[in-house]
């Protein structure tokens, strides 16, 4: 391969930039100026909330958001590999039985240590010992 092979790979990440850098500096050029302190608040949609939310997210939603995502692209990997399935040959099934059976042991792991059970109270850690309740 030689170095023009590489030129429409080169001009797209250019047209990337170029439209990512105008749209931005667009927005902002024509974008109003007016913010107002309810804009300027750290809230999403504007409006003063007139109370505190009883609870906080637990930390096991954001824990199963950060798996679905790993899970999520690691099926990506295998729409690569399945576009290339005939030219990779047993190499390639070889090396996707490996990465299936570690994203299955993965899963595995994350199963057993509780971080998909979303039932707290029926752990048993959370279970009172016999100790406890005498």
């Amino acid at each position: 391969m030689s170095l023009a092979d590489y030129l429409p790979v080169a001009i797209m990440f250019v047209l990337v930039a170029v439209f990512g850098f105008g749209v931005a500096g667009l927005s902002w050029l024509i974008a109003p100026k007016n913010p107002s302190p309810e804009k300027l608040a750290p809230y999403e949609c504007g409006i003063v909330p007139e109370h505190e939310p009883a609870q906080r997210f637990p930390v096991k939603f954001y824990l199963v958001a950060m798996l679905f995502v790993i899970f999520d692209i690691e099926t990506i990997f295998l729409f690569a590999w399945a576009v290339q399935f005939r030219e990779l040959g047993w190499y390639g099934i070889a090396a996707v039985g490996i990465f299936t059976l570690l994203v299955i042991e993965t899963l595995g792991y994350v199963w057993k240590r509780g971080a998909l059970d979303w039932n707290v109270k029926r752990r048993s850690r959370y279970i009172p010992s016999e100790r406890e309740a005498a």
